[in-house]
């Protein structure tokens, strides 16, 4: 018998598709590790940077293959992109205007971990272009080599 998706991963996939930051807040965990090639965001600081992403790129879509179980973590392959027509100011980085520029990001997995009802452990699969560095990379923004 397949593993059940855990309700609370369902309903955060859902907060994403609505941008409903406040629904996104309820699904993670008080000590969430949102885990880049580059930093760490606690819980805070990640739902800073969604609502950056909601007000910069208003028509942010998601698309997603069937979550993956994965050992002792979840896997989507998420599909995500919009236009930036909002300022994009993202915590610790100077606002970026609209730009009018179209961002699809590659194709790529981002792993969740889950403990009681709770996520606490989120990590996007590290690919060239992907998320959120190949936001800024798309929209012109200069960033410091890898």
């Amino acid at each position: 018998m397949p593993t059940p998706i855990p309700a609370v991963l369902r309903s955060y996939i859902e907060g994403l598709k609505a941008h409903d930051v406040d629904r996104i807040a309820q699904t993670v965990s008080d000590d969430l590790a949102f885990v880049s090639a580059h930093r760490t965001l606690s819980k805070p600081e990640f739902l800073r940077m969604l609502t950056a992403l909601y007000t910069g790129f208003p028509d942010w879509s998601y698309d997603h293959d069937p979550v993956e179980v994965q050992a002792d973590r979840y896997a989507v392959k998420w599909r995500q992109g919009g236009t930036h027509t909002g300022v994009f100011a993202m915590p610790g980085m100077a606002p970026v205007g609209p730009t009018g520029r179209k961002v699809t990001i590659p194709e790529h997995y981002f792993y969740y971990r889950v403990v009681g009802d709770k996520i606490v452990m989120i990590q996007p699969e590290v690919v060239p272009g992907g998320a959120p560095r190949g936001i800024l990379e798309q929209i012109g923004v200069e960033l410091p080599p890898l």
